[in-house]
């Protein structure tokens, strides 16, 4: 479970950098595409891009060719409507016209494609060890089971640790301290030691667990109405999630009845 976490971890990395160059390509190719679109990253965009990269292509199209495009890759979404709103914005458009650079989106878009693709085979693998174990945690509202995955991997089993506050100091998760001869401070920021990987999974859970958990959610806006920054509060909730699900696996007790 670890080794296939890391693997999806390394290839999600790898996808967000060629999502960032796409994003900078259409800059230069297209500007006015991103305020016409919810997201320049999904199917029906990357459709359209791979035939026409280029604002000038799109502005010469025939609108047939970009309007079945789009309605096939989004399911009937968008429409005719779509595809005369993105070719009027071609054609007054202030994008550049530069083969090389439409070349580089179109392998980029294919790159990412085949990305997806590979995710998608080892997220299926990590579900079917995830079903297997049949983990407590995995019953919180917002933690998925990518993230849970990653969590119970990362732990290694919590008989380990002693104490939730020993599995957050292994995440790299409890705060810093300084220590002389005349005092002893503790800094706000965190150490960040041990498991990067833990230390990302815990995070971006709790920012889910926050947002679907009305428990969660309000003790995270307690935080920010004491003052404290969004990340600052954050961490107060990944310790509160910490304990969760220490006590969750400790008894085997699913979300329900542990709150």
């Amino acid at each position: 479970l670890k080794s296939l976490t890391r693997y999806r971890f390394d290839k999600v990395k790898e996808r967000a950098k060629l999502k960032s160059s796409v994003s900078r390509l259409i800059c230069i190719l297209f500007p006015e595409l991103e305020n016409l679109v919810p997201s320049l990253h999904i199917a029906s965009v990357y459709t359209l891009l791979e035939e026409f990269p280029e604002a000038k292509q799109v502005a010469s199209a025939h609108l047939t060719k970009p309007k079945f495009l789009l309605e096939t890759a989004s399911q009937g979404r968008y429409k005719q409507e779509m595809a005369l709103a993105i070719r009027n914005a071609a054609r007054n458009s202030i994008g550049s016209r530069v083969p090389a650079n439409s070349l580089e989106l179109q392998h980029i878009i294919r790159l990412i494609r085949e990305l997806n693709s590979e995710i998608t085979e080892i997220e299926e693998q990590i579900q079917s060890i995830m079903d297997e174990l049949h983990s407590p945690i995995t019953t919180i509202p917002g933690l998925g089971f990518r993230m849970a995955a990653m969590i119970l991997a990362e732990v290694g089993g919590f008989t380990r640790f002693d104490s939730p506050d020993k599995l957050l100091a292994y995440a790299g998760m409890s705060p810093s301290t300084y220590q002389s001869r005349q005092f002893k401070n503790c800094y706000p920021h965190m150490e960040k030691r041990g498991s990067r990987y833990l230390r990302y999974a815990l995070y971006n859970a709790t920012k889910y667990v926050c947002h679907w958990d009305p428990t969660f959610a309000e003790y995270l806006a307690k935080k920010r109405a004491e003052g404290k920054h969004y990340n600052v509060a954050i961490s107060h909730a990944v310790k509160k999630l910490v304990q969760l699900i220490f006590a969750m696996e400790k008894f085997g007790t699913p979300y329900y009845l542990a709150t």
